[in-house]
């Protein structure tokens, strides 16, 4: 494979920020920078960072239905997707797709239509799958527990939206969110989802069995939205060590000192709030209690919510970007990448910190995305 060497950037590494020059050979960070051959990229005035891993996000959905009852094919979603990422200095991206029992855009068809086109090609972003099991979803379990079982799971988040669904219905508006996305009539939809919330007595034995699969497949797990320290330490038994979007500072708190991953939404960093008016994300990253961010919604917000971070004066940038690189790398059990060091993967992000924009992103040592002015520092 061609080398490519990244010339005079301020590259953050393990040791601290370093003015250091790189090779990427054959997908890793190499020592070897002998020889004149392969591509140089004059990082000079730039910021050569950890390439971000989203361990949760799910804006991929309005690819595929970028409005309600309006269905794009999902190869073509995810080539936009991918691109998307990309271009936001995401190298791995875990696909927060979730399999309900809801009909449409998180059905079980689309759950399968979306893991064949994952696997139907190779993708330049390492993209993952993150399956979010909606706990009523008693009709999939032997679908899911199967895909677990032959690897096309990269990591397993326990979803209950059954019951706030049932209490939300009932109100025309909220309604339609949720009719309007499976295709329904709203008043067919209160039907289906009536008879799905009477499986209640069952749910405590699927979600025992599928995360059975989880722990004997090693996948790592996550529960979503605790809103009771309780709820946390049960899924904590059950062997999930990641707590997602904790709906109260109190339960991210629990999580960190029993040594939990706690992930936050990096749109609730840019926007100075939750859209549901939940625990602030910057709050309780300043306070150490939230240690990693995802996209959750939004792929640009990742690296703006970092430098929104480093900029509030608490901590430097190189603890911010770990909420966005080597935290989630660990999270989720991927020790190859994450921070910048020889041996690991070649995925980096060169960033202009005076705006702060995306100049180049490297996947696997390969350029993966150019901003106009990126391709101007390429020097062959």
């Amino acid at each position: 494979m061609q080398k490519l060497r990244v010339n005079g950037g301020r590259v953050m590494t393990p040791a601290g920020e370093r003015s250091i020059d790189l090779v990427l050979q054959d997908g890793i960070v190499g020592q070897d920078a002998s020889g004149d051959d392969g591509v140089t990229f004059d990082a000079r005035g730039l910021l050569v960072l950890p390439g971000i891993v989203d361990i949760h996000g799910d804006a991929f959905e309005r690819q595929l239905q970028p409005r309600p009852g309006v269905d794009f094919p999902t190869d073509l979603a995810l080539v936009d997707t991918e691109a998307q990422l990309l271009a936001n200095g995401i190298t791995t991206a875990f696909h927060g797709i979730t399999l309900s029992w809801e009909p449409g855009l998180r059905s079980l068809d689309a759950w399968r239509a979306l893991l064949t086109a994952l696997e139907a090609r190779a993708w330049t972003c390492d993209m993952r799958v993150h399956l979010r099991w909606e706990a009523y979803n008693l009709d999939a379990l032997d679908t899911a527990v199967a895909d677990i079982a032959a690897g096309r799971v990269h990591l397993l988040a326990f979803n209950d939206h059954t019951p706030p669904i049932l209490k939300k219905i009932a109100d025309p508006v909220a309604g339609a969110k949720y009719s309007d996305r499976a295709g329904m009539k709203l008043d067919a939809f209160r039907a289906l989802a009536e008879r799905i919330g009477a499986r209640s007595a069952a749910v405590p034995a699927a979600l025992e069995r599928i995360g059975a699969a989880a722990r004997a497949a090693g996948v790592p797990m996550a529960s979503h939205d605790d809103d009771a320290i309780a709820v946390r330490n049960d899924f904590r038994a059950r062997g999930a060590r990641i707590c997602e979007f904790p709906m109260a500072l109190e339960v991210g708190q629990a999580a960190r000192d029993a040594g939990d991953f706690v992930v936050m939404g990096s749109p609730n960093v840019v926007r100075g709030k939750s859209h549901l008016g939940w625990a602030s994300a910057a709050t309780m990253a300043e306070a150490g209690i939230c240690n990693i961010l995802s996209s959750d919604y939004y792929y640009p917000a990742m690296m703006r919510a970092a430098f929104i971070l480093a900029g509030r004066g608490v901590f430097d940038l190189a603890r911010a970007w770990a909420l966005i690189s080597a935290n989630p790398a660990a999270a989720a059990g991927l020790t190859d990448r994450g921070t910048i060091e020889p041996g690991k993967r070649a995925d980096l992000v060169i960033v202009d910190p005076s705006t702060p924009r995306v100049v180049a992103t490297i996947a696997q040592g390969r350029i993966a995305h150019l901003s106009p002015g990126g391709a101007a520092r390429l020097v062959r």
